[in-house]
């Protein structure tokens, strides 16, 4: 994403207020489109709190994520064709354990 001159980042920051005062009406317009007052409601409650973290699992939201690239894996033996996504912190954590000879 292409980051924004810091004078229309400053622009459009200055009219913050008037924006979530706009987002607020629609949200409680009573006559207004249910799906509207719905995005309204969200988008005050994402720029408020953040969005909700998401969960990255494999099949049914269950268990690890299986990633194969048949591409670069075709004619090697199978125990080679699996390739484990790991995140990050369990990663590390994996090297702590590791280290303290868990």
């Amino acid at each position: 994403m292409a980051k924004a001159p810091t004078d229309i980042r400053s622009l459009a920051r200055s009219h913050s207020v008037t924006a979530i005062n706009t987002v607020k009406g629609i949200m409680q317009q009573s006559d207004a489109p249910p799906a509207a007052r719905v995005a309204a409601a969200c988008a005050l409650l994402d720029r408020g709190w953040g969005k909700p973290p998401q969960a990255h699992t494999g099949a049914d939201g269950e268990g690890a994520i299986q990633v194969t690239i048949r591409h670069l894996v075709e004619g090697m033996p199978d125990e080679h064709r699996i390739i484990e996504a790991v995140p990050i912190a369990t990663r590390q954590r994996r090297r702590r354990a590791i280290g303290r000879g868990a």
